[in-house]
């Protein structure tokens, strides 16, 4: 029977009615009928005619819906239940939700450098920052099985790949690089035969400036101002490969290196990100002017988050909180430094941009 069948027999049979009954009433059919019965007896001591009609299945008692602050608060209650309920599932679902509120979730985080919630410190230098569950230093470098393309052997690219790895981790992880000492190893991984190359390098070195600007190729901090923490640099990307020219082979590397840094004098900890896309050339020296085992750069980019803008000295300088800034106050737009699905190097002709997070 369907709900108002079952309600229409229940009136008649109430009201002394015929109509034969449904075969094994229901439980909540009895159910009902005791509740028509009790409301019935209480109207009749209230001088009442009792009501007839039963209440919603599913609405509650409509007398109570109707009623005072008794009913309305029990109302209340079960609405913040409900709610309660669902913000439980939410956070069941993408706890993140919450921990980011505390700074310990994956994607949360500022840049600052007071041990505040969700802020870095030496103990945790990277709590905050998406870069937590990245991998330590040269183990984010994964370098991707080698196989034979155009007419290099897979020796020749297992060759160029190794070689790739190796320059980003002289150029970028070495700590004596990092704290602004010469990057000999990465040095002596470009080949001398790129024309100009090593003269530009030198130039940058030696005489830094917008135009040469050794940060180009290498990962370098000021000394005086600040240090990379023990152990303080995550990293995440890939490395691809393919065909070149005949005679040689591409390595493509765009990888976000992720440096906890804490300024002179230890009383400040924060992060800098910076993200390098480059394509490197292994090129066979019986078919082009190159030296064996050296990488010939074709194409540099970086992009870097958090470090004082339209300085040109060579090195990277952190904003910590508290600290006078330095250089031109950011003018451009805001970008997230973690974003990967954007262009490296898209905004180097613009404003500089003021950083979401570090």
């Amino acid at each position: 029977m369907s709900d108002a069948e079952l309600e229409a027999f229940l009136k008649r049979a109430a009201e002394g009615g015929g109509g034969a009954p449904p075969k094994e009433p229901s439980a909540r059919a009895r159910m009902v009928a005791r509740r028509l019965r009790e409301q019935d007896e209480a109207a009749a001591r209230q001088g009442k005619r009792g009501s007839t009609e039963p209440p919603g299945w599913r609405t509650g008692p409509a007398r109570r819906e109707s009623g005072g602050g008794r009913t309305r608060r029990g109302g209340l209650l079960g609405v913040i239940g409900v709610l309660v309920a669902l913000a439980v599932a939410v956070i069941a679902v993408r706890p993140s939700l919450l921990l980011d509120r505390f700074g310990g979730g994956d994607e949360g985080g500022t840049g600052s450098g007071a041990a505040g919630p969700g802020l870095p410190t030496r103990a945790q230098p990277f709590r905050g920052s998406p870069a937590l569950s990245w991998a330590d230093g040269a183990a984010g470098i994964v370098v991707p099985r080698a196989e034979a393309v155009g007419d290099m052997s897979g020796e020749d690219v297992a060759s160029a790949l190794r070689l790739t790895k190796e320059l980003l981790v002289a150029a970028h992880l070495d700590p004596a690089v990092l704290r602004g000492e010469r990057p000999e190893k990465a040095i002596a991984l470009l080949d001398p035969e790129s024309p100009g190359l090593m003269a530009r390098v030198e130039r940058s070195l030696r005489a830094p400036g917008r135009e040469d600007d050794p940060l180009t190729y290498f990962t370098r901090f000021d000394p005086d101002e600040a240090r990379v923490l023990d152990g303080g640099v995550k990293v995440r990307g890939e490395m691809t490969y393919a065909a070149g020219d005949p005679g040689s082979v591409e390595v493509h590397a765009d990888y976000t290196f992720v440096y906890a840094v804490e300024r002179a004098g230890g009383d400040a900890v924060d992060r800098t990100i910076v993200r390098r896309d480059m394509t490197l050339m292994l090129a066979d020296p019986e078919r082009w002017e190159a030296t064996a085992g050296r990488l010939l750069p074709k194409s540099y980019h970086a992009d870097f988050g958090n470090t004082e803008c339209e300085v040109y000295d060579g090195y990277l300088h952190p904003y910590f909180t508290g600290a006078d800034a330095t250089g031109a106050p950011p003018s451009g737009a805001a970008v997230d430094p973690y974003d990967r699905s954007r262009p490296v190097g898209e905004d180097s002709d613009r404003a500089c941009g003021r950083v979401t997070r570090t």
